[in-house]
């Protein structure tokens, strides 16, 4: 399988992909994002169109992982393929970048496949580009396996924890990659 990283806006028909992304993690893992399957399903076709117009604004990225079945792994630019993945960045505060919207289907999960890492390593490329010296996120308390793939990729607790908003009982925790390498990335 062979799969290319772009960003979310290029082709005019990317409102209706991140729809069906968005409902499909909706459905695969609840607890991940902060938004029912059923106010999403709600939505009108212009919040999708501001969605995208959103990870496009200065200090955000939208990713989406594409699945390329012709078995051209750098792809030709064409929106071609299958959606299979999404990533988004911004920066909330400079300095600081905020990765949310993390999300790959069950199929195209795994080391071997290399999916999350190769948007991950994009995103952090794209983190360092505008600054930032760390890329925070928030986890569910109890999402273990998107934990110990953040684990594995350097990321560590804060101790920052704040309630889940879909249900106030549970928690969500902060967890931060430092990017500021050593030596002249130094500020």
């Amino acid at each position: 399988m062979t799969y290319r990283i772009e960003r979310i806006g290029r082709t005019d028909t990317d409102w209706e992909r991140l729809r069906e992304v968005r409902l499909a993690q909706l459905l695969d893992t609840p607890m991940a994002f902060v938004e029912t399957y059923g106010t999403a399903l709600a939505h009108g076709d212009e919040e999708w169109h501001s969605r995208v117009r959103r990870v496009n604004e200065p200090g955000s990225v939208g990713l989406a992982a594409v699945h390329d079945s012709g078995g051209d792994d750098g792809g030709d630019g064409d929106g071609a393929g299958e959606w299979v993945g999404t990533m988004i960045g911004f920066t909330p505060e400079p300095g600081t970048a905020l990765l949310v919207g993390v999300w790959v289907h069950p199929e195209h999960r795994g080391r071997e496949r290399g999916v999350t890492d190769r948007m991950l390593d994009a995103i952090v490329a794209w983190a360092r580009e505008t600054g930032a010296r760390r890329l925070l996120l928030t986890v569910h308390e109890d999402n273990a396996r998107a934990a110990a793939f953040y684990r594995r990729r350097g990321f560590e607790p804060t101790g920052a924890t704040k309630p889940y908003p879909l249900d106030p009982a549970a928690r969500e925790l902060e967890m931060a990659l430092p990017l500021v390498r050593s030596g002249s990335d130094q500020a």
